[in-house]
């Protein structure tokens, strides 16, 4: 009888177990995804102006945030009338009071004089098929794409009343990384942009989120697994109690 009582005790232990874990794992899960939702978008790139660090066609996850969040060496996602009716994707070179200019002696980009060193450019040097020069105006951003030579940017602008410059306000989004191909590549802050006044923004949630939801589906999985497997233990436990014992001769 005491058998059977530790058996059905182990039982609902087990299914206590299972269903906790379950629970907590279901919660993880379906949370990382809402949380996913409301921090991050996905947006589609549709041409190669961010190449190799985007190509055409790429799936992005562009963090939610505010235009004065934005720092340089970020990629964000944003609108401009001028620039067109449609988001675009770029790099913040340059902030309000900036000088941006290209190329020094060695071919590369400049900001208030100090030479950067761009490994994410489609072609490393010069850093710009054009030679330009501007001055970033207060509460605006200079965007240029990493495909230079492809890239349709501030540089193309620098005729335009705003000096080539987009507001803060314009970006939405800052990208935090690749979603498709399936890959998730995370991007990077470049160091570059690390001695500049302000240094670079830091990385979103991303990682904590896909953290989240895997340890969620992996407590769903052990917790389904959990109780049939505790069932059985348990039925071969009772069954063991009831085999007859065989009484020895003399």
């Amino acid at each position: 009888m005491s058998g059977a009582r530790q058996a059905g005790g182990g039982k609902g232990r087990g299914s206590l177990v299972s269903g906790l874990a379950v629970g907590v794992g279901c919660v993880l899960f379906l949370g990382a995804f809402v949380w996913g939702a409301v921090v991050y978008k996905p947006y589609t790139v549709p041409t190669d102006s961010m190449a190799p660090t985007i190509g055409r066609g790429d799936r992005v996850l562009a963090e939610r945030i505010d235009g004065d969040e934005v720092r340089r060496g970020d990629v964000v996602v944003f609108k401009d009338a001028l620039w067109g009716d449609l988001p675009m994707v770029k790099r913040v070179v340059g902030v309000g009071g900036d000088k941006v200019a290209c190329c020094d002696k060695q071919g590369r980009l400049t900001v208030n004089g100090t030479p950067l060193d761009e490994p994410y450019l489609e072609s490393r040097k010069p850093a710009s098929p054009t030679v330009f020069s501007a001055t970033v105006p207060k509460g605006k951003l200079f965007l240029l794409g990493d495909h230079r030579a492809d890239s349709l940017d501030s540089r193309v602008h620098l005729a335009d009343r705003t000096g080539g410059a987009v507001p803060r306000g314009a970006v939405s989004g800052r990208v935090d990384a690749r979603a498709w191909p399936l890959d998730l590549g995370m991007l990077e802050r470049p160091k570059a942009f690390e001695a500049l006044p302000g240094g670079v923004s830091r990385p979103g949630p991303l990682r904590l989120i896909l953290g989240s939801a895997v340890a969620g589906a992996v407590l769903i999985l052990a917790g389904a697994a959990y109780g049939p497997l505790a069932r059985r233990l348990g039925r071969g436990a009772r069954r063991g109690e009831k085999r007859p014992e065989v009484a020895s001769g003399v």
